[in-house]
């Protein structure tokens, strides 16, 4: 069975696939959560770059937040990422929430970046 591929993989590209065939050209925001940070990315995949991208490593927001593993620190990096994916240019994203559920910590960066100004 090691050729098989995880759920969690099978979850990811089953929602890769529909975003693919719904985003109609428009760039994705990607979301990573670990244990301690969380990470988003604007991502073009039809030019293969990333046009923003923000996270709770970075200095600025290890200061200012009491950790990078709460719902709190969700919200600002959604808020932070939205204004940098504004000033690249992009208005309009789909929301690629990986194989993570809808929920906590997710649902609370994809508040933030429309609280920001994005729209999906």
């Amino acid at each position: 069975m090691a050729d098989k591929l995880s759920l969690q993989q099978r979850r990811r590209v089953r929602l890769r696939f529909q975003l693919k065939l719904k985003s109609s050209g428009r760039p994705r925001l990607s979301v990573f959560r670990s244990g301690r940070h969380i990470y988003a990315q604007v991502i073009d995949d039809a030019q293969g770059r990333t046009l923003a991208a923000a996270s709770s490593i970075e200095k600025a927001q290890r200061d200012a937040l009491k950790t990078g593993a709460d719902k709190a620190a969700a919200t600002a990096i959604g808020k932070l990422v939205a204004e940098r994916a504004l000033a690249a240019g992009v208005t309009e994203v789909v929301f690629d929430r990986g194989p993570y559920l809808y929920h906590g910590r997710v649902k609370a960066l994809a508040d933030g970046a429309r609280e920001g100004g994005l729209s999906f």
